[in-house]
């Protein structure tokens, strides 16, 4: 009869284990981030929720995580090569509970994410986010994104219904917010880092973040459907970042949503994309992404932040690099950069000041955000026309 692997189970940082019937075991997991409120409506012990991602896992013979590994490791891989699976509780999300899932085989230790939908909330995102990853990572050859492995709904001891789903783990990589920094009560980017303890990025570092942040959002933009990753926050740890000696690298975690900024029947012009239409709808795209990407939660559970510095060059200068990376537009004259760029060249202040307006009022208006964008809307457009015509 072949060997089962051996589970361990270890909340974040991960260096002590959780054993069966401990106290912590027994412990109600907390169910979001506390700024979101508690879901009352379902009551989950840390115990049940390991118990649970093990059911999943040794689901039809631990076929998932054999698939998984086969992917991984290029070769083929079977339960018997399996001696250990180590969870670890990462965190308490917006959306989901991740774990880090760590499979120890006779060659090899290779972690993976598990996404687990606990929350009323998560579980009804984490099937259509599950599908959108797929889906991007198939359409588009640069992938900046988790590949994901499987799928699947289980009924806890206590038949709650928990969904989840196993990705790639972006190994090394940081989640970031802004925070105020006390030896000069400066906000800055930091890092939580739990190996060398959390530490600030440089303005340098933090006008590279958000330009790489720029670029892989408007390279999933879809300049003819006009389909976008919508909604991300930097308040909801979407993104994640791994700092090299010389430079640094950005991922994003998490779809929750790919669809159209706006849809237009008629849209078509002599069988093609009416150029103008998608010009329009790429300032629309942009002045939406420099306003958001400057939005943040402090220490990533806090009141909304505003941020300063670099973000709307950055911004600017992602665009910049995400366009180049797209293909040609047939009914385009030039490169979608080049032609982007053009055509913001030719916007006066007053027309990013109406169009960010009016754009604002579409927001959600109960958000809590929204005061905080109105408050420096006024400034943001000023400094995004500056920007604008010191660059073009």
């Amino acid at each position: 009869m072949p060997s089962t692997p051996q589970f361990s189970y270890f909340i974040f940082p991960g260096e002590t284990p959780v054993f069966e019937n401990s106290d912590l075991w027994l412990q109600p997991l907390s169910l979001s981030r506390h700024f979101l409120g508690e879901n009352s409506a379902i009551s989950l012990g840390h115990g049940e929720y390991f118990q649970t991602i093990r059911n999943f896992l040794e689901n039809d013979g631990n076929e998932i995580i054999c698939r998984a590994l086969t992917r991984r490791l290029q070769q083929d891989v079977k339960a018997q090569d399996i001696r250990e699976i180590q969870l670890c509780l990462v965190k308490h999300g917006e959306f989901y509970h991740p774990a880090r899932i760590e499979v120890l085989t006779h060659r090899h230790k290779i972690p993976f994410v598990l996404n687990v939908a606990v929350s009323e909330t998560g579980i009804k995102a984490i099937n259509k986010e599950y599908h959108c990853l797929i889906k991007l990572n198939d359409e588009f050859p640069i992938c900046f994104l988790p590949k994901v492995f499987g799928f699947g709904e289980v009924a806890s001891t206590e038949d709650h219904k928990i969904r989840m789903f196993l990705g790639h783990w972006f190994e090394g990589y940081k989640e970031f917010h802004i925070s105020r920094d006390p030896s000069d009560n400066r906000n800055k980017i930091l890092v939580w880092d739990d190996i060398r303890s959390p530490y600030y990025l440089s303005l340098k570092q933090s006008a590279e973040l958000y330009r790489q942040a720029a670029r892989i959002l408007t390279y999933y933009y879809n300049v003819e459907s006009f389909k976008q990753i919508f909604p991300w926050h930097h308040g909801a740890g979407d993104f994640v970042v791994k700092i090299g000696e010389a430079n640094l690298d950005l991922k994003l975690i998490s779809v929750r949503g790919y669809a159209p900024l706006f849809t237009n029947p008629n849209q078509l012009k002599n069988g093609e994309m009416d150029t103008e239409l998608i010009l329009q709808a790429l300032l629309i795209f942009f002045l939406n992404l420099s306003i958001r990407m400057r939005l943040d939660r402090y220490d990533g559970v806090g009141d909304i932040v505003w941020a300063d510095g670099p973000v709307v060059q950055s911004t600017l200068d992602g665009v910049m690099d995400g366009l180049a990376l797209k293909p040609s537009v047939a009914s385009m004259p030039d490169s979608l950069d080049n032609c982007f760029r053009y055509y913001l060249s030719v916007c006066t202040k007053e027309d990013l000041n109406e169009l960010s307006n009016a754009l604002v009022e579409t927001f959600n208006q109960r958000a809590p955000e929204v005061r905080v964008v109105k408050q420096h809307l006024k400034e943001h457009v000023e400094e995004l026309s500056r920007v604008i015509g010191q660059a073009l």
